[in-house]
């Protein structure tokens, strides 16, 4: 189909300059022509004002063409015992290595599950340490606080005592110096 539109294009400008010079020559015959080629047949159409027309009318390809055409196919080559079993082998081998990859790249997943449940439980651990530092500190805090509170209570009591003895003995050596 190729050849034929190359043919045709070719055809195409070889006709235009042959009417071209047939029409200076032969003016009156211009409408007559009918030109065939092996494949085509173009006749001149005088119905454009502003210029050349032409029919061109593509014939069906014959059978003696059509065997031209055909190129032979290339001789099959005999399949030997030897090459069949090569050829499995080699399939075999694809096979094998795109097994070991999808096994190697599942082991590579397993191990990096491994590692981010290991790295996750460190974490966590290290999280409920600090957790159990923090709360001990706290817990040693509020201890020491209330130790210093109930001591700084006990003190302030002593002191009342101590005031409370002072007054009562002053009182008693009032009482006794006044008959």
């Amino acid at each position: 189909m190729a050849t034929t539109a190359t043919a045709y294009k070719e055809k195409m400008k070889e006709l235009s300059v042959l009417s071209l010079i047939c029409s200076c020559f032969y003016p009156e015959t211009r409408n007559k022509l009918v030109h065939e080629f092996e494949d085509m047949e173009v006749k001149p159409i005088n119905k454009r004002a502003s210029g050349q027309a032409f029919e061109v009318i593509l014939k069906p390809l014959s059978p003696v063409s059509e065997v031209t055409q055909n190129l032979p196919l290339p001789p099959k080559r005999d399949i030997s015992l030897e090459d069949i079993e090569r050829k499995l082998e080699a399939a075999e081998d694809r096979r094998r290595c795109q097994e070991a990859q999808v096994l190697r790249a599942l082991a590579e997943k397993r191990d990096h599950e491994r590692d981010v449940l290991l790295k996750a439980m460190e974490e966590n651990s290290n999280f409920s340490k600090m957790a159990e530092e923090k709360l001990q500190m706290r817990m040693e805090q509020i201890k020491e606080n209330r130790d210093a509170h109930l001591a700084a209570k006990l003190e302030r009591l002593q002191e009342k005592e101590r005031h409370a003895a002072l007054v009562r003995k002053n009182k008693e050596l009032r009482e006794e110096l006044t008959p």
